[in-house]
């Protein structure tokens, strides 16, 4: 076969199966700013997306339907020249087997979010070196997505990623920007990756775990399943005995709390009068919510 046939073919199959592993919608709101010029934020926002879908964050190859779907929500509240503050909403969920459900695994909004951005900028990820606070925020709630998301299906298979996300949080602090120090408050990216690999918290990547395993099987036995689901969120009322009031329990009901009264609300019925005693405990300002458990 021709020699340029031949690289042209390598060139195809290798330009289509590019490395990615998020499905991700990337939005930008400028409704609170005075007069917003639309075309550098429609810039922004197709280059936020093409960053987060086409970086290969793993080196796995996965198909279309294979991938994280999340959502990356930024709402600016203030512009100066190139100087942009907001705040940024991350959320990812993940198809549960046999079924067309998808469970929310994170929702987070994250209130100190600033950066500088001039159009057309080029965004490239360096996980060792500091680019720029935008590159950072979103490299880092990359990771974490995909921590998270790996927790769901083994034991600690998100380690590697966090892992990853703590050192874009290491590198990200020299460039000064709130939410990387320990300094800017008791709930920021500072904390939310250093209690993510705290052996600490481990009962609660281990809940993640389980609560997963329980909804992967509700297709084939409901009421174990939903025994499982129970007997995982237990897990962190063991963690609550020793952290009250924890930020990572806060994080993990953000995103599960609608889902755990749909789950016990329908269905066959189990016991749930200590679920709802350990739910109130861990999370009582979910506890209208919880008041919605019947059975």
């Amino acid at each position: 076969m021709n020699n340029r046939i031949v690289t042209l073919l390598v060139f195809l199959i290798f330009g289509f199966a590019q490395a990615q592993q998020l499905n991700c919608t990337v939005t930008i709101n400028t409704e609170r700013l005075p007069n917003p010029n639309q075309q550098v934020f429609k810039t922004l926002q197709t280059s936020l997306s093409e960053f987060v879908n086409k970086t290969d964050w793993t080196g796995a190859l996965l198909k279309q339907n294979e991938r994280i779907n999340c959502s990356m929500y930024i709402t600016l509240s203030s512009n100066s020249s190139d100087q942009f503050t907001g705040t940024i909403q991350v959320q990812s969920s993940r198809l549960i087997y046999n079924s067309t459900y998808s469970s929310p695994v994170l929702n987070y909004n994250d209130k100190d979010f600033n950066f500088t951005y001039t159009e057309y900028q080029p965004l490239l990820f360096n996980p060792t070196t500091f680019e720029s606070n935008l590159v950072s925020v979103i490299s880092f709630y990359s990771y974490i997505i995909l921590g998270l998301d790996a927790d769901t299906f083994q034991m600690g298979a998100g380690s590697p990623y966090f892992e990853t996300a703590q050192n874009i949080a290491n590198v990200a602090q020299q460039g000064g920007s709130k939410g990387w120090s320990q300094t800017d408050g008791l709930q920021n990216r500072y904390y939310l990756i250093n209690d993510l690999v705290s052996p600490t918290y481990s009962d609660l990547r281990q809940t993640s775990f389980l609560y997963h395993t329980g909804l992967d099987n509700m297709t084939v036995d409901l009421k174990t399943s939903k025994e499982k689901v129970k007997s995982s969120i237990a897990l962190i009322g063991k963690l609550n005995s020793v952290k009250p009031n924890a930020f990572l329990t806060r994080v993990f009901f953000d995103a599960k709390s609608d889902e755990i009264v749909s789950i016990f609300s329908g269905g066959p019925s189990i016991s749930v009068t200590d679920l709802t005693d350990v739910l109130n405990k861990v999370s009582p300002l979910n506890s209208t919510k919880w008041s919605q458990i019947k059975f």
